[in-house]
């Protein structure tokens, strides 16, 4: 790093690759250092509720790992991400609606800036107050003011009495309605997710899924805690599923269920992708968010704007937190029609005092338009604190 700062030479960290907004373009070339050979958990402290980790160590291999302590690590965002990405882009994921992001569970961590300089952050305390937040300030910073090289991250208890939920509705509007009703009442659900007939016919045509769904708007619910407490859980989301015309509603602990159930939620990118028709057809996305009372509107409008131009595209969200994914198949031929269309759902969320990505990151591909969102005296102090960019030729 020392060397490559010297000669102004932009470095790049990789570990899994998942990224979906550009963060890995090497726009003016230079270096990658890879961390694949640095992917140990080096301790795991039970009673102190944190493991101590390298950056391409996987979440899911983390879990994997923790599961026989009765440990729980609960940022779960697509399959293959490794924790020094994860940190980088402040990742999340469907159990960020109970849990929190990224940030919520990292303690603190161990960086290399661009001169070389190695800062360790904090030790291992649950909280502190010592100087800035220099944690906070390298979660979702994307990997320009420093590389990751180790992470002490919070765990937690693997939740007790799980039980997944799946209700289906005539309408958007009455999906989100009653997620504002649990939301609002304070349930403690797990994971409260959306999925729109779209994305449902696309899983049901991959055959990715154990079984055929209904193409309705449906939300998918994830519940825990003592027997009582779920009991009620599900009692309550029943009730307020009920109140807004739910057409099914049903509910299982079996894990073969829960597997069948919640394995659809996350095999929705890979059954969309499966809809390419020609292997160089194009798929894009993005992940706005909206305060939850704007985001039928919002959907609602996606929808109309996809299908005016002829293409064929699909949402799905994070409903409990308001972010949802938009995705587009398309030829090549209708890639600016389509970039179009997703430049201008992100706008429109700005209108509705939301953000072009609630997960994702900026990257490359959404750089212009953080200064639609946050203003030009924002991104500046952003480049003020990013005097030593990493993927810099020029600072």
């Amino acid at each position: 790093m020392k060397i490559c700062s010297s000669r102004r030479i932009p470095v790049i960290g990789y570990s899994g690759g998942t990224s979906f907004s550009g963060a890995l373009t090497a726009t003016r070339g230079g270096i990658c250092i890879d961390f694949k050979n640095m992917a140990k958990i080096l301790a795991t402290y039970k009673e102190d509720l944190n493991v101590v980790v390298q950056p391409a160590v996987g979440w899911q291999d983390l879990n994997a790992e923790l599961e026989p302590w009765g440990l729980f690590f609960p940022p779960d965002p697509g399959p293959g991400a490794k924790i020094g990405g994860m940190i980088a882009m402040s990742c999340s994921g469907t159990n960020a609606y109970r849990h929190g992001t990224m940030k919520d569970w990292v303690i603190s961590m161990t960086v290399v800036l661009a001169d070389g300089t190695i800062v360790k952050t904090r030790n291992r305390p649950r909280k502190s107050s010592a100087g800035y937040d220099l944690t906070s300030l390298i979660v979702g910073s994307e990997g320009t003011l420093g590389l990751v090289t180790e992470a002490v991250l919070k765990v937690t208890s693997i939740p007790e009495n799980q039980h997944v939920g799946v209700a289906a509705f005539p309408t958007t509007r009455a999906t989100v309605q009653t997620a504002i009703t649990l939301i609002t009442g304070g349930l403690p659900i797990d994971a409260l997710e959306l999925l729109d007939p779209y994305s449902l016919g696309a899983i049901n045509r991959s055959g990715l899924s154990v079984r055929r769904w209904k193409e309705r708007p449906t939300l998918f619910l994830r519940f825990s805690g003592s027997r009582q407490a779920v009991r009620n859980q599900i009692h309550m989301a029943q009730q307020a599923a009920n109140a807004n015309g739910c057409e099914t509603f049903e509910c299982s602990e079996e894990k073969s269920q829960i597997d069948s159930i919640w394995g659809a939620r996350k095999q929705v990118a890979p059954s969309f992708i499966a809809m390419k028709r020609h292997p160089s057809d194009l798929f894009l996305n993005a992940d706005a968010a909206v305060p939850i009372s704007r985001l039928a509107d919002m959907i609602d409008w996606t929808h109309q704007i996809i299908q005016e131009a002829g293409l064929t595209g699909s949402t799905l969200g994070h409903i409990g937190d308001g972010n949802f994914h938009t995705a587009i198949i398309c030829p090549r031929t209708d890639e600016d029609k389509a970039v179009r269309i997703i430049n201008d759902i992100q706008r429109r969320a700005i209108q509705l005092e939301g953000t072009i990505t609630g997960e994702h990151g900026i990257g490359l591909k959404l750089r212009d338009l953080l200064v639609e969102e946050v203003g030009e005296s924002a991104v500046e102090m952003m480049r003020m604190t990013d005097a030593n960019d990493i993927r810099s030729s020029s600072h």
